[in-house]
Order: structure tokens, then sequence, then C-alpha cells
């Protein structure tokens, strides 16, 4: 992993300067970086953003969520410290930090904001540590928001619990982590969300308003199955759409036993999802979308005529997906 902290943008400084260095950022034109002067009032930060690499993070992926990161503070601006933990030390024991600020125009010419990075590089050794190095860094009296990223072991990042205690929210993509994720027995599991179904907001929108005109006790009349194919890297989306329904269909009505079937398609390319339910009787419905394409279509039937709908569909992009996970 000290590959990834060197990899991320910012400077190098003694941890117990961390605070320091950071003013210095906003005062000093000589401190490299994006950065431009900037005094208090336009540093209107909302929250903290602690974002946590794991182990299996490679030096692009970590730079991939940083800009991530960065974008998605654009809009809600932040302090976000990035944890890079040593899986291997080398003999390492201190902990290495950077800082990295930037400044961005708002809603107006004259709506200037800036978000802070502390990135800190840590071995094991040093883990007890942490927690008091991560309040330091963490700007005071602002709620604190937790993500982790591409974790190996759910039980490891059970150690944390400073942050998962604390944190307004605990979020990771069921994509990159272990299957157990989200039935691990996390101290407040209720904050906890997944970025796959934050992802799929467009989607869960656009099947919810389509459905919610067809009268609840005619949408589960005769319903015995719900299945769902993908094809390509959607099989988290799959899932998060399968405990979505199951939710949803259930609050209509449902048997709680109604049956559900997740399965990869093996034939063709791209990034496509399917939704078909199963019915005994005259009902029909089934959703079809293209992501690659931007498309999706609607074939259902409640009634004497048949429906064929298309209409345009998308992922939520990385940052307003991590925004939707962290406030919804």
């Amino acid at each position: 992993m000290p590959e990834v902290f060197n990899a991320l943008p910012g400077i190098e400084v003694p941890v117990g300067s961390i605070s320091k260095s950071l003013a210095q950022i906003w005062t000093d034109p000589s401190t490299p970086g994006e950065s431009s002067a900037a005094g208090d009032d336009v540093k209107a930060t909302q929250l903290n953003l602690v974002l946590h690499l794991g182990f299996a993070t490679t030096p692009d992926d970590g730079c991939t969520q940083f800009q991530t990161a960065l974008r998605f503070a654009h809009r809600y601006p932040c302090r976000v410290v990035v944890l890079c933990p040593l899986s291997h030390d080398g003999g390492v024991t201190e902990l290495r930090a950077k800082v990295y600020g930037e400044c961005f125009l708002g809603k107006s010419k004259g709506d200037t904001r800036c978000v802070e990075f502390v990135a800190l590089s840590y071995p094991v050794s040093a883990r007890r540590y942490l927690e008091n190095q991560v309040s330091v860094c963490l700007s005071t009296d602002l709620p604190l928001y937790y993500w982790a990223h591409r974790f190996s072991l759910s039980s490891r990042l059970a150690d944390y619990q400073y942050l998962l205690r604390t944190s307004k929210r605990v979020i990771f993509d069921t994509a990159i982590v272990p299957g157990d994720a989200l039935t691990h027995p996390w101290p407040r599991p209720e904050l906890v969300r997944d970025l796959a179904s934050a992802r799929l907001l467009p989607v869960r929108q656009s099947m919810g308003q389509f459905l919610a005109g067809v009268p609840p006790a005619r949408l589960v009349e005769g319903l015995f199955s719900v299945n769902i194919a993908y094809v390509g890297r959607l099989a988290a989306e799959a899932h998060a759409l399968q405990r979505w329904l199951s939710s949803r269909l259930v609050e209509c009505g449902a048997s709680t036993d109604l049956r559900f079937l997740v399965k990869e398609e093996t034939t063709g390319t791209g990034m496509r999802l399917s939704v078909t339910f199963g019915y005994s009787g005259a009902n029909r419905f089934q959703w079809r979308g293209d992501f690659e394409a931007g498309q999706a279509c609607f074939e259902t039937r409640f009634g004497a005529d048949p429906i064929h709908f298309p209409t345009a569909i998308s992922l939520l992009s990385p940052e307003a997906a991590l925004g939707e996970a962290l406030f919804y």
C-alpha cells in the first residue's frame, strides 16, 4: 500500500503538523498543488468523509476513488481523510501524511468553495493510534461519514469501531467487497448503505413510477416468481434490485415466499439488466434495460390492452451514487 499513498495527489508533511500544513495551503502561494489562497469564509465545509482504501486497492484504483471524492466535494464541500493501511509494513512503524487542497466555483461566479484532503499511511503496528490521529484531522462539530473501499474481510474492517460507531453512514460497494458484507453484524447495521443500490436510483425511480400506476392488489394477483437477469459487470446491481423489489412487492401484498431468481445471461455483450414477473393469470410485466445504449423498455399487461413503453435509462455516476448512499 505505500504505492497507493505515494500515487495520491498532495504534498507529504510531518504527521504532527497536519493542521498547520492545511492552513499553509491557503496562505502560501508557493505551496505545490491546485489550491489558491482562501480564507475561512470560503472554506464552507459541510461534512467529514473518511475514505478507507482496503489492502486490495491498487494505485490506479486509489487515485480513481480520490477523484470521485473530489468531484463529490464540488457539490458537498468537505474535509476528506484517506486511510492507506500497509498490508506489509516492511519494518515501517510510523505514520505518514499528505495534505491537498483545491478551490472551485460554486453556483455563481462569486461562490468559491474549497475542499481539503488528508491522506494517512499507517502500518498495522500503528493501528492503535489511528483513531486519535483521524479525530485530529477531522473538522470539529461536523457530521462524519465512512466509506470503506475494497476491503477483503468484514471481520477485519469491524476492528475500526470508532468509525463504524461514530459515522452517520457506513458505505461500501457490494460489487467489490466480501459476500457477507451486508449480513455482517456491524455495530449499527441500520446505517449501512450499498453503492450498488445507490447506482440503481434511476432504475428504481423509473420502475417505481411505472408500477405505481397499477393497483397493488392487481400487481401481486397471481404473482409467483420474479426473475432478474444480467449481462456484464452488474451482478451486485442485480442483487440490489432483487432486494428492493422484494421489499416493495411484499408491501403491496405479495407473499413473503415469493420466489426470486437472479442469474447471469451467458449470451450477449454489454451491460444489461432485465426483470420478468411470473404470473399464473393474464398479467404480464417485463422490463429490459441496456445501459450502454441508455435505453429501456416496459412490456406489460395489467388489463385489456398490452403496453409497450420505451424510456431512457442510466446508472448514477460514482460521485452521484456516493451522495445518494451518504444522504438518503
